[in-house]
């Protein structure tokens, strides 16, 4: 698969500030709405960003998680909010930038409706198995997959989401349409996985690392051009 999709995080605030607000700014606690289940990449990612908010800017930063649709409930609630810079949305790929193509009444407009801050990371994507799956590479998860695709299960964190994509391109590359399983995050997912209820997923590599570093899940392929430094034993794809 000649493809490279990297999930970015992104803090976006919705719009509105006006300049006396700004300069006392933050004056109270500040919510970061993280739009999928607490575990997951797009979760540590917003609690590590927070941390150093609250010990550099002087208030309480605290992580909302409002997970489901692939992380559009979420982005829209943090759309709805006052515009007055104390709700970030810990937005990614999926929520800022795919979601509109999957969702035509998504009820907030990315470009319009967010401020954007900062990007807080950027990590590519792997693909993880559950441990007793029949391939132990690339090549051989793609010929097991051709064969047995109509009883596989792919769980991933909602239409639209980059997990979904992933798998969806990787689907597409090997041309097969197994069964795709939605989850309000990654996190569900592998926990779902190592129950062996979910076969693969496409998950950013900071989702999966602890388990497949224990070995309780395998890691086949990392969609990127050079191999993770946290990983360095998985090929690219």
């Amino acid at each position: 698969m000649a493809k490279q999709l990297m999930a970015a995080a992104v803090l976006l605030m919705a719009v509105g500030m006006n300049g006396a607000q700004a300069q006392d700014y933050p004056a109270r606690t500040v919510t970061i709405i993280v739009p999928f289940a607490a575990g997951g990449p797009a979760d540590i990612t917003g609690r590590i960003a927070a941390d150093i908010f609250n010990r550099h800017l002087g208030q309480k930063f605290v992580v909302e998680n409002v997970g489901g649709a692939g992380g559009t409930i979420g982005a829209l609630r943090a759309a709805r909010a006052p515009s007055d810079g104390y709700t970030i949305l810990s937005g990614h790929l999926g929520t800022n930038a795919l979601a509109p193509a999957f969702y035509p009444n998504l009820g907030y407009d990315p470009q319009k409706d967010f401020e954007p801050i900062g990007l807080t990371a950027e990590y590519p994507e792997l693909l993880v198995v559950r441990k007793d799956f029949p391939a132990n590479n690339l090549n051989e998860f793609v010929a097991y997959a051709k064969s047995n695709a109509s009883q596989l299960n792919v769980g991933h964190a909602g239409l639209g989401s980059v997990s979904y994509i992933g798998c969806l391109l990787l689907n597409a590359a090997i041309g097969i349409k197994p069964t795709m399983v939605p989850f309000t995050g990654t996190a569900p997912v592998l926990n779902a996985m190592l129950g062996g209820q979910i076969d693969y997923e496409c998950d950013p590599v900071l989702g999966t690392l602890s388990q497949v570093r224990a070995g309780t899940v395998k890691a086949l392929a990392i969609a990127a051009r050079k191999r993770s430094p946290m990983l360095p034993d998985v090929p690219t794809s």
